[in-house]
C-alpha cells in the first residue's frame, strides 16, 4: 500500500501501488455495467438496500473483491475517530461506490463522496441513483482531487 497518511493526517485504506487508469476505468465500467443491468432488470422503486444486494451479487461473480459497509477511520488534529463514516462499497480497494435510491442526487452526494475519497486516499468513486427513470441518469463519476463545483 501507497500511504500519505502521515502527511496528510488520515487513514490510508486505498491506493495499490502502482495503480494505472487502464486498471481503474476498468473497474468502473464493470460497476457502471452491472447497475445498468439491475437497474434494466428490476427498474426504479425499491429500497437502497435491494439495489445493494443485487450490485455486491453482480459485482462477486465477475471476480472483483469488494468490502461492504466499511467503517473507515478519521484522524483529526492527532485524535482516531475509529467510524468517521461507512463506505457502502469499496471495490479492488481503489474505487468507492455510494448506492442510492432517490430521484436524482443533490450537490451533498457528491461532496460528501470527494470527502470520503479524501480520508480514504481513494483515486475515484461513484455514485448510483437507481430511483432514476434510466441507470445512466443515476450515475456520477467522482475524481479525487478533481473539485469541479
Amino acid at each position: 500500500m501507497t500511504c500519505k497518511s502521515a502527511q496528510k493526517q488520515h487513514a490510508c485504506v486505498c491506493m495499490p501501488n502502482a495503480v494505472s487508469t487502464t486498471q481503474i476505468n476498468r473497474i468502473t465500467s464493470t460497476i457502471i455495467e452491472a447497475a445498468i443491468r439491475i437497474h434494466r432488470t428490476i427498474g426504479p422503486g425499491l429500497l437502497e438496500k435491494a439495489y445493494f444486494g443485487c450490485l455486491c451479487f453482480e459485482l462477486s461473480s465477475v471476480g472483483l473483491r469488494i468490502e461492504t459497509q466499511k467503517a473507515l477511520p478519521l484522524i483529526y488534529r492527532g485524535v482516531n475517530i475509529e467510524c468517521a463514516y461507512r463506505a457502502d462499497l469499496i471495490v479492488e480497494g481503489l474505487v468507492i461506490v455510494e448506492v442510492k435510491a432517490l430521484n436524482g442526487l443533490a450537490p451533498i452526494h457528491r461532496r460528501q463522496l470527494l470527502t470520503y475519497l479524501r480520508i480514504a486516499d481513494c483515486p475515484l468513486g461513484l455514485l448510483l441513483d437507481f430511483g432514476c427513470v434510466t441507470m445512466r441518469q443515476g450515475i456520477k463519476r467522482v475524481i479525487n482531487g478533481y473539485d469541479t463545483q
